[in-house]
């Protein structure tokens, strides 16, 4: 947000309901939601010609927004490690996450943000103490249903019918060594279904582009903005 603000940009980003310091409410954990939320934040703020960037959960959110609301108000959209079309992976495999975030929620944080999502458990990873210390005060801040039920949200929602919608440029940016949100169920398959879509594969990237890879992301965030 700093980089594309000091280029000019008006940049605006919001709490997901249950996230942050949005309220905690006990319902409406879902896409659809999700989705209805955006669009609430959209026509509050009468934002036209918009470019939506959505990573991960997120980039399910702005699929499922354009698909059901319209393309009317936004002129482009990325997604970054998204969850789109849909994940592909075994719902045992959620189901053994559900578990562990009910019997040891810290522990879950500490190892997901130690392992996977930053792509620390690889060999020769460059380790930041300072992202894990991060991404587990934001999951801290988060209400426990509401990222319980955003389990659900994530691993069992299907976009392409979303997807064969849209008729604006979209980008992906997507890590091919991603281990939360596997490129080739996702990514790959995407950009098959997209009317205007261009991806660009990061060599070695993990999931969380946004901050392993940000001086790159941002770049390429300026450069399909000023296309």
């Amino acid at each position: 947000m700093l980089f594309l603000g000091k280029h000019g940009y008006r940049v605006i980003a919001h709490d997901r309901r249950g996230h942050g310091h949005s309220t905690q409410s006990w319902s409406g954990n879902d896409i659809n939601t999700y989705a209805a939320d955006l669009n609430a934040v959209i026509n509050h703020l009468n934002l036209k010609n918009i470019i939506t960037v959505g990573h991960s959960t997120g980039g399910g959110e702005v699929t499922r927004f354009l698909g059901t609301y319209g393309t009317s108000k936004v002129a482009k959209a990325v997604l970054i490690g998204s969850i789109t079309p849909s994940l592909g992976i075994p719902l045992s495999v959620w189901d053994t996450f559900r578990t562990n975030y009910i019997t040891n929620r810290p522990q879950l944080f500490l190892d997901f943000a130690s392992g996977p999502f930053f792509g620390f458990d690889r060999p020769r990873a460059n380790v930041s103490q300072g992202l894990i210390q991060e991404f587990m005060e934001q999951g801290f801040k988060a209400g426990f249903v509401n990222l319980y039920d955003c389990i659900t949200a994530f691993s069992e929602t299907d976009f392409t019918a979303d997807m064969k919608k849209l008729n604006i440029p979209v980008l992906i940016l997507h890590g091919d060594a991603d281990e939360v949100v596997p490129i080739d169920n996702t990514a790959r398959k995407a950009i098959q279904i997209l009317k205007h879509g261009a991806l660009k594969i990061y060599p070695g990237g993990a999931h969380a582009l946004p901050q392993t890879n940000a001086n790159q992301v941002n770049q390429d965030l300026l450069d399909f903005i000023q296309k």
